[in-house]
């Protein structure tokens, strides 16, 4: 597999967004002995994103653009996409609302190459707002993938953190590959069209841990992420943290996992996880779990009262009831799946075992 980085844009309907985006891109500054490349999947868009993403590359430029249909719907879809199409092992996903320093080329390959430990890298995101800054919004400032992910030194993040943001992040391919070619499967697909689905970079972080891979974290590694005003508003908010909420589920079975290897990696959560030490005990664990995320909802009947009737801008307590929420209803939506997911990432080959 080459060295060199491939910058992946997944997109839906981003033909508005993929101007800036791409600007940013053919600005780099970079060593001329790295190779990469810009691979833009469009996700099933129904407006002009593969002709605007194929127009907007500079003729002259000796970089190659290219655009890929995939026509599953879903960021995690989309993500499968680029990296069988990338022709480099550190594949470095932009979103289409991402603007990446000048430096961005050279910093990747630069921590990539010298770390081979690291199966991900993640940097620094800095909101860019359409319009007036919400006053609630460092509130919640990690619903929209921005802030620092580690030390104001940058490194390895693996057993303080345990994750890293969608937006920005870059995978090493032979890392990824393993885990798919030992038979790693996705429980998570992202947002997908207009529905906010969330979790699916956690999700693959953890995994990446569990095999025996290093996160680190690359504050040079700046991009700026451009927030239109339709979603600074509460209400949007609210769906995100929801969101966030029925993601957790796509998480349980790896904190499991982490729990049953005893492994090292501190990964909190603000959910209740209920141990288990044999199979019998398997067989009612999701009944025990939607038991006690029940529970979790009521015992704050005046927060979840108001998050009900009234919009609460800035309560933060709403904020918590939403998440809460949202893991409440994918526990009921799941209860065919959930057990079989944890014995499936419990059992799976690609874990490092102790």
């Amino acid at each position: 597999m080459s060295m060199g980085v491939s910058i992946i844009i997944c997109c839906h309907n981003s033909e508005k967004e993929l101007p800036h985006t791409i600007a940013h891109l053919a600005a780099q500054e970079f060593s001329k002995t790295i190779l990469w490349e810009v691979i833009v999947i469009d996700n099933n868009s129904s407006d002009k994103t593969a002709e605007v993403a194929q127009t907007l590359w500079p003729e002259e430029y000796d970089i190659p653009l290219r655009v890929v249909y995939e026509s599953k719907l879903g960021l995690i879809n989309a993500r499968y996409r680029g990296l069988s199409e990338a022709k480099y092992d550190f594949l470095s996903f932009i979103d289409d609302d991402n603007w990446v320093c000048t430096n961005w080329i050279n910093t990747v390959y630069e921590v990539m190459a010298k770390h081979p430990e690291v199966g991900a890298c993640g940097g620094k995101n800095v909101p860019v707002f359409e319009g007036e800054k919400p006053w609630w919004f460092e509130l919640s400032g990690k619903s929209y993938a921005v802030g620092t992910q580690g030390p104001e030194a940058g490194g390895d993040i693996t057993f303080s953190k345990g994750r890293l943001l969608g937006a920005g992040l870059t995978i090493r391919k032979s890392a990824w590959q393993m885990l798919i070619d030992k038979g790693f499967n996705s429980l998570l697909v992202g947002c997908k069209g207009k529905a906010l689905n969330r979790g699916e970079d956690t999700e693959l972080c953890f995994a990446l841990v569990l095999a025996g891979w290093h996160l680190w974290y690359e504050p040079q590694l700046e991009l700026q992420h451009f927030l239109t005003a339709d979603r600074l508003n509460w209400r949007y908010l609210r769906k995100l943290r929801r969101g966030g909420g029925k993601a957790t589920l796509g998480f349980d079975p790896y904190r499991f996992a982490f729990e049953i290897l005893k492994q090292p990696c501190k990964i909190s959560f603000w959910w209740k996880v209920w141990p288990y030490s044999h199979e019998r005990q398997l067989q009612h664990i999701w009944l025990l779990q939607l038991l006690v995320a029940i529970k979790d909802v009521l015992a704050h009947p005046i927060a979840l009262t108001r998050a009900l009737l009234f919009s609460m801008e800035g309560d933060m307590d709403t904020l918590r009831v939403e998440s809460r929420i949202g893991r409440v209803t994918e526990l009921l939506a799941s209860n065919a799946t959930y057990a079989n997911n944890i014995r499936t990432v419990k059992d799976a080959i690609w874990i490092q075992k102790a």
